[in-house]
């Protein structure tokens, strides 16, 4: 399938939306309902409220503070290339180019073409797909990343055409997007969003006295902005995410009004924002991410994308002379060391959990590696000398954020030693990393999952891969997570990419270890955690379990132990099933799409050049094997790299019928032309 290929639209039957609200309430705590309920009241009566809307005065100006330089010396080309794009009606979104009008049409779906009706945001069933669309494309398009490469392209001397592009957006935004209503009033954290660009914007294009709001009709339009701005505010404040909702979410609202506060203080109301969404920010960084770094969604995508939000938030922040503490600071340091920790040599992430190809904001021309940025951001806040390593190189968005202070920075870090991975165990988040030769050409890095299915009663972005693990070798991705593909409305594929099936484990009697409630929540969640870790110059082992299928009528215990023998360059894989009756038994090994795999003696290769990895598999219990790549009976053999986008790719499967307690073991031998230790 090509990337972001159209597919038919469609929705949940009734009988499907019954079963989803009755496993949404199976997740609710008691307390939850009454909030509810009360909410649901409330969207029914907020619209006959006489002044729903409407603006007071202002009695501050905004602020002339900024945290976004202009960095000396930037090639203005890319900017100027990519807003001469969005002036002619084309953005990038998740990754691709879609062609369309200047402005956008912005309740529609440029994916399906489905335009979204103008009724009461909070009573829109964004789910709906006949009714919005593909509602993850009509958001994206809303969040107005493309304003600041507008805005950007202005502040490099672009000239005033892309000030009068960028005002047409905003105007026709305004226009058709009323306050309260339709699908850009239906999602808190898409409105925060906005507001983190529009503040981004707004810096670029000179503040309350730039250019843009040059005399009586800029006035005019300055005045316009400013009372949608409120209106945002207004409704971030009053709709955050809470109880089972209160993820990724809620941080990044969070992040939205603390940016828009310190921006457009112009309101008593929208000062009083300013520190409740302080405080969030502060309890919900030590909250959502475990004191080891690991953010608790068990995403990786959404590492990056908390990360943004509490990176930006942190800039703003000092910026105006209002410091986080150092708790805060040091849980984003953990945070970028466990990102430093789990990319390879070449650079490669797992795409552990839900991945969407988030952003918060886009400061840098596309095509740049995200969490590479992230490091060379840390690098130069945190002065630390291994993140510059693991960055490589300075990139622009980073230079927006720091100016020429990350010229400097970056250049000084460059003469210091720097020794890594700085920590393999992840015991807070339930991460290991078993390898050796690492920052070589030679490395074998193993990143395996022992740790919980996902954040709180909803484990929204969680899949079910408890005891998997991903392989990389000389940093080339070998054995790799699939990722993710869909989320509202993707069917079996959500439930497939998401599914144990799509992780290199193992499955029993064809069914998930945790059981799926819906596209974001899981009814019943596996419990995984470590047995033991050893870790020398010769042998790594680490031992884990999980007990997801012990809600079987004949319950099974699944106990894992990996061991690597860095002398001959192999990882055994040792599988111990605790059962009294049969069970059916798949085990799944996952290959990147620029692998070469076919048949070998006792196993296959898996052949990527200049590596070969040679695998052994169980060979008793006898079982059968077979290669499936791009199936759709059964789904398998796929992997989804960006938001939308699928491709076929080989996935190793042996399968057997096996009673009473069971051991498999399949080796893993890497071979190459590159010796040991270069």
């Amino acid at each position: 399938m090509t990337a972001h290929e159209p597919e038919a639209v469609g929705s949940l039957t009734p009988a499907q939306a019954l079963r989803w609200r009755v496993n949404r309430l199976r997740c609710m705590r008691p307390a939850e309902l009454p909030f509810r309920l009360a909410r649901t009241i409330a969207a029914f009566l907020e619209p006959l409220a006489p002044h729903a809307g409407r603006v007071p005065r202002a009695d501050a100006e905004p602020s002339a503070g900024r945290w976004i330089h202009v960095p000396e010396g930037l090639d203005a080309a890319p900017y100027l290339t990519a807003a001469d794009r969005i002036a002619a009606g084309t953005l990038e979104i998740f990754g691709a180019s879609w062609p369309g009008e200047s402005p956008p049409r912005w309740n529609r779906d440029p994916k399906t073409g489905v335009e979204a009706p103008l009724i009461f945001g909070k009573r829109l069933n964004y789910r709906e797909r006949r009714q919005v669309g593909e509602i993850k494309y009509l958001w994206e398009v809303n969040r107005h990343l493309h304003l600041v490469t507008l805005a950007q392209a202005y502040a490099l001397g672009g000239g005033g055409k892309y000030l009068e592009v960028l005002k047409q957006h905003v105007e026709s935004w305004i226009s058709a997007c009323p306050y309260g209503l339709g699908p850009n009033w239906c999602s808190a954290l898409e409105a925060g969003i906005r507001l983190i660009n529009w503040s981004i914007a707004w810096q670029l294009v000179g503040g309350a006295d730039g250019a843009l709001f040059a005399g009586e009709e800029g006035q005019r339009f300055r005045q316009r902005w400013l009372a949608s701005v409120h209106q945002h505010v207004r409704f971030v404040r009053g709709y955050l995410s809470r109880h089972s909702s209160a993820n990724n979410h809620l941080i990044g609202e969070a992040a939205g009004l603390y940016i828009a506060s310190l921006t457009w203080p112009c309101w008593p109301e929208v000062r009083r924002a300013r520190a409740v969404a302080r405080r969030l920010l502060e309890r919900e960084a030590l909250r959502q991410n475990s004191a080891d770094g690991v953010n608790l969604e068990q995403a990786v995508c959404y590492q990056q994308f908390v990360l943004d939000f509490l990176l930006l938030s942190l800039l703003a922040g000092e910026s105006a002379g209002q410091p986080f503490p150092e708790d805060y600071r040091q849980r984003l340091a953990a945070m970028l060391a466990f990102l430093a920790s789990i990319m390879d040599a070449g650079g490669a992430v797992p795409m552990i959990g839900d991945a969407d190809d988030a952003a918060v904001t886009r400061l840098a021309p596309a095509g740049g590696c995200p969490y590479r940025s992230l490091l060379a951001s840390g690098a130069v806040l945190f002065a630390d000398s291994g993140l510059r390593h693991k960055a490589g190189r300075l990139d622009d968005k980073t230079r927006w954020l720091f100016g020429a202070r990350a010229e400097q920075v970056f250049e000084r870090l460059r003469a210091r030693p720097a020794v890594l991975p700085r920590r393999r165990t992840f015991p807070g988040g339930g991460y290991y990393i078993l390898g050796c030769d690492f920052e070589r050409a030679s490395e074998i890095r193993v990143v395996a999952d022992a740790g919980p299915l996902g954040y709180g009663a909803l484990a929204a972005h969680g899949h079910a891969d408890a005891l998997s693990f991903t392989l990389s070798l000389g940093g080339l991705p070998f054995l790799i997570d699939p990722g993710t593909y869909l989320y509202h409305g993707g069917g079996r594929w959500r439930a497939y990419f998401r599914g144990t099936s799509a992780h290199n484990t193992v499955r029993l009697d064809g069914i998930d270890q945790s059981e799926q409630g819906g596209d974001f929540l899981w009814l019943r969640k596996a419990r995984a955690a470590l047995s033991d870790a050893e870790f020398s110059d010769a042998v790594e082992t680490l031992s884990a379990w999980h007990e997801g299928y012990l809600r079987l009528a004949d319950p099974v215990l699944h106990r894992r132990r990996l061991i690597l023998d860095k002398r001959v360059r192999s990882l055994t894989i040792e599988d111990r099933l605790e059962m009294s009756g049969e069970h059916d038994v798949e085990l799944f090994l996952h290959c990147a799409p620029e692998c070469d795999v076919e048949p070998a003696a006792g196993g296959f290769a898996i052949r990527r050049a200049p590596w070969t990895l040679w695998v052994q598999l169980p060979s008793q219990p006898p079982g059968a094997a077979r290669i499936y790549r791009g199936s759709t009976q059964p789904l398998c053999g796929w992997v989804s790299r960006h938001y939308g986008e699928r491709e076929p790719t080989s996935t190793i499967v042996w399968r057997a019928r096996l009673a009473g307690r069971s051991r498999l073991s399949t080796r893993l031998m890497c071979r190459s032309d590159y010796p040991s230790g270069s």
